[in-house]
This record gives C-alpha cells, structure tokens and sequence, in this order.
C-alpha cells in the first residue's frame, strides 16, 4: 500500500471544502510527485490540523498548482509533555542528521547551541545558512513521519541562553558519560517541558556544566558507550517520550 504524500498549507486554507496546493508545495506535488485527478493526499498546517484530500484537478504547466477536495478534516492536540533538545552544533552533516531524527521521533523543539568546544560556529551568512538548512531538513522529516505538528528549530542559543531555558523547565537533562544516574531512571511528568542538552563532539566543559547545574540540570548517561552527537540525542529522546507516556497505546 503506498503512502499518501504530506503538503504543509497555511492554517487558513483549511477551512475551505476545496483547496489550491500551489506555490512551492504544489509545484512539488504536481512536478516532482506528478499527482492526478483521483489521487489522494493529506494537507497539514503543521500546528496539529489535517485535511485528507484528493485530487480534483492538475496544473502541470506555466503555475504548476493542484486544485483537491476535502474528504475529512482532523486535529490533534499538542502532544505532552514538550520534547525539546539542545543540540551543540556538529561538524559536516551530523548536525543535519540529528535534526532529521530527532523530528521523526517526535522531538517538539530542537534548539541549535554554540557550545565552547562545538568544531564549528554559526556566524554571519554561513550561520544563516546553516540554521536554513536545519528547518527545511525538519520539514521534510516532518512530512516523511506524518506528523501533524512539526518541530520548532529556534534561533542558535548560547550557553547563557541555553542556561535560562532550563530554569523554566519542568525536567532538566545533561547527557553526560560520566554521569552517575541513568537516564532510564529518570521519572518524567506527563505535562510541562523537559529539555534535554546534547554536548558536541569534544564533550561539554565542566565551565558549561557547573552553569546547567545552577540552573537545575542534572547529568545523566545513556548507558555503557558513548554515543556520537549526531546520535545521543535521538537515543535519549526516545527514552524520553517512551518513559512520558506518549509513545503509549494511549499516548498523548
């Protein structure tokens, strides 16, 4: 059975029993995918709300765009508690898998962190770039997974800013492998924020975790080996959501 394709609209379009998917999206779906009448496709806003569609007629030329029918509208409540990590940047493409990853499993919000032993910093245009890249590999993601409410990539933290977030938090986590307590452990509510930090490739300095500290963190490990950036934060993610309760039968 094959997968019917995901296209993000504004939240506006779908109230409508009948929709135009143009633009970007509707070139790719009448270009790229090569949609036709009595196809169907799915329409989401990104923020919780789904239109099931099919195709009424295409345009492939001049303005590509295709004009659908609405069968079904749904919407799902923001799930809880909110999932956000703080990803040190990564070299090449790490940072960009870790993104990826983390958006199909169910991450909220993924905030970028120049940490001080990040092998790479985000300035000026490479730094727009960069962030550019982030989001539209999320939004793809996204759309791969069928979710129904897409990650927030937020502006690049520092370590202060990272700092502050934390004391907000309802539950605060440092992957560290010299931590003591596991993160398997760690007893997560079912509502409220838990933020989770993951170090760069040369690990978080003692400078960056005595400030976490302060503002509530506490240091956990993820078990006998030591996983790359690119990786840690998806693994202990996905403890994260299964020990929350939203990867449950009844999961929020």
């Amino acid at each position: 059975m094959t997968t019917v394709p995901v296209f993000r609209v504004e939240t506006e379009k779908l109230s409508g029993s009948a929709i135009r998917l143009d633009g970007p999206e509707g070139r790719h779906a009448a270009l790229v995918r090569r949609l036709r009448p009595g196809e169907r496709l799915d329409l989401t806003d990104g923020a919780g709300r789904l239109a099931e569609c099919v195709v009424r007629s295409a345009a492939g030329s001049g303005d590509p765009a295709l004009d659908v029918d609405v069968l079904e509208r749904r919407s799902v409540p923001r799930p809880q508690p909110c999932i956000t990590v703080v990803q040190a940047l990564a070299k090449g493409d790490r940072g960009e898998l870790a993104v990826e990853m983390m958006t199909e499993i169910g991450v909220d919000v993924i905030v970028p962190w120049a940490a001080s032993r990040s092998i790479v910093q985000w300035r000026g245009d490479r730094g727009e770039k960069a962030l550019a890249k982030w989001r539209s590999t999320a939004a793809e993601a996204a759309k791969q997974a069928r979710r129904l409410w897409w990650p927030q990539i937020a502006e690049p933290a520092t370590t202060t800013q990272v700092a502050r977030l934390l004391e907000k938090a309802t539950v605060a986590a440092v992957l560290h492998e010299d931590a003591a307590g596991s993160l398997a452990d760690l007893t997560v509510d079912q509502e409220g924020e838990v933020i989770l930090i993951v170090g760069p490739e040369g690990g978080i300095s003692p400078e960056e975790l005595r400030a976490f500290a302060d503002a509530g963190a506490v240091a956990y490990r993820m078990g006998p080996t030591v996983l790359r950036t690119s990786t840690a934060g998806t693994a202990a993610a996905a403890v994260l959501l299964a020990r929350s309760g939203r990867w449950s039968s009844s999961g929020r």
